[in-house]
């Protein structure tokens, strides 16, 4: 949904209700209706989703790779009912590919169809419709300030540069986004912004200042063997306890790439898929590539005593 505040302006659309209120009694509503997706979320990350909805406020979660960052926006998209737009950030990630582009080859056919029709349009008038909105391709940035409300995934923020870093501050300071050939575009209602980092650096301390912040670790014991019971039902609960287990016995061994919550579900499923109802500590060895996706952490697994990480 947008709101032009210049000329020339785009065609506005309807406005919808703004969703200051919604919907959600409080945190514990919130941490209801995300539980039915199958995302169970703690107290502190529940009142957090839940302040960033209805405070129109960025949510900066931050923490290791697998703990559950970016399944908590889609979740978030799925329970609100709005569409997500993933920017996913890297090194030299530049404005244009986060906000819009032209599309030149578009452009160019309707050049030369006006040149086959002998149009008669002066050229001043000629260039001016070559940046109609129909050409302008919008990249996730506007694409979420257009179609508002909406949830804006901001991935992997710490692998961005400090330059993208200042241009997404001016961003979501007023949601809005000037495009000179058409005017500037401001949504109506402020996306839902999530914005993620595996804090490969530290990320300026004016863009967390301007969202509300949850660090995100692994859950504990009782809340993943839940995780794996609500999202894997055919998994039995010895084999989901002691998956659980033995995974969280993994991330004290400094490695690599500790597991996250996604490699402790495919562990379980290749468990399952071979038959196992508990954790066999010689299949256990033999699965580790669901698990562990470095050869330097499996090696450092396989080097240890096979009972004293996968025993019950």
């Amino acid at each position: 949904m947008l709101a032009h505040v210049s000329e020339p302006t785009v065609q506005p659309v309807a406005a919808v209700p703004d969703p200051a209120a919604p919907g959600f009694a409080g945190p514990g509503d919130l941490a209801s209706a995300l539980e039915a997706t199958g995302y169970l979320p703690d107290e502190g990350l529940a009142t957090a989703a839940y302040l960033a909805l209805v405070m129109h406020r960025p949510l900066f979660l931050e923490g290791e790779a697998g703990v559950g960052k970016t399944a908590l926006a889609h979740a978030l998209a799925r329970i609100t009912g709005r569409p997500i737009y993933r920017l996913q950030c890297y090194e030299g990630l530049e404005a244009s590919q986060a906000l819009y582009d032209w599309d030149f080859g578009r452009q160019l056919l309707h050049l030369r169809a006006a040149e086959a029709a002998h149009a008669t349009t002066d050229t001043e008038t000629l260039e001016a419709s070559l940046y109609d909105r129909r050409f302008l391709l919008a990249r996730p940035l506007l694409q979420a300030l257009e179609d508002s409300p909406s949830v804006l995934l901001v991935d992997e923020v710490d692998r961005a540069d400090d330059e993208f870093e200042a241009f997404l501050l001016e961003v979501l300071s007023d949601f809005t986004i000037s495009i000179p050939e058409l005017g500037t575009v401001r949504a109506r209602t402020p996306p839902l912004v999530v914005l993620t980092s595996n804090r490969t650096r530290e990320v300026h301390d004016a863009l967390k200042r301007r969202c509300l912040y949850h660090w995100l670790q692994h859950p504990e014991f009782d809340r993943e063997v839940a995780i794996l019971r609500r999202r894997l039902p055919q998994v039995t609960e010895q084999l989901a306890r002691e998956v659980a287990r033995a995974t969280a016995k993994l991330r004290t061994l400094d490695l690599l790439k500790p597991p996250g919550i996604a490699e402790t579900m495919d562990w379980a499923t290749a468990l399952h898929t071979l038959g196992a109802r508990d954790l066999d500590p010689d299949l256990a060895a033999r699965t580790l590539g669901a698990v562990l996706k470095y050869r330097e952490d499996t090696e450092r697994v396989q080097s240890l005593a096979r009972g004293a990480l996968f025993g019950g």
